[in-house]
């Protein structure tokens, strides 16, 4: 499974926060391993340089084998807890849509 982290020009994406993300996906998405080919993950500031009330999104995108691609967004007062929070999302998204394919 690929993982691809991408920011704009509002986050700032370092190392230490690609790494963390990047195992963070592994860890939680292993039990989908040989299902998902590729995740994308994408963080963003709706308000740029300005405060605001759940500002930062995380969009993760995954690309499971033989199936169209599936997206959650999330957003929230920090970069972390949004990430989380797509991460919650996806896992159950992902669940779900296996669950389908296994019972047609």
């Amino acid at each position: 499974m690929t993982v691809q982290i991408n920011t704009d020009n509002n986050v700032e994406g370092h190392a230490r926060l690609k790494a963390y993300i990047a195992q963070e996906l592994e860890t939680a998405l292993a039990r989908f391993d040989d299902k998902v080919t590729r995740l994308e993950v994408h963080f963003g500031d709706e308000n740029g340089d300005k405060s605001g009330v759940n500002d930062k999104r995380c969009l993760i995108e995954a690309r499971p084998v033989n199936m169209q691609p599936v997206a959650v967004t999330h957003h929230a007062d920090t970069t972390e807890k949004a990430f989380h929070g797509a991460l919650d999302k996806i896992k159950k998204v992902l669940s779900t849509s296996f669950e389908k394919q296994k019972t047609y």
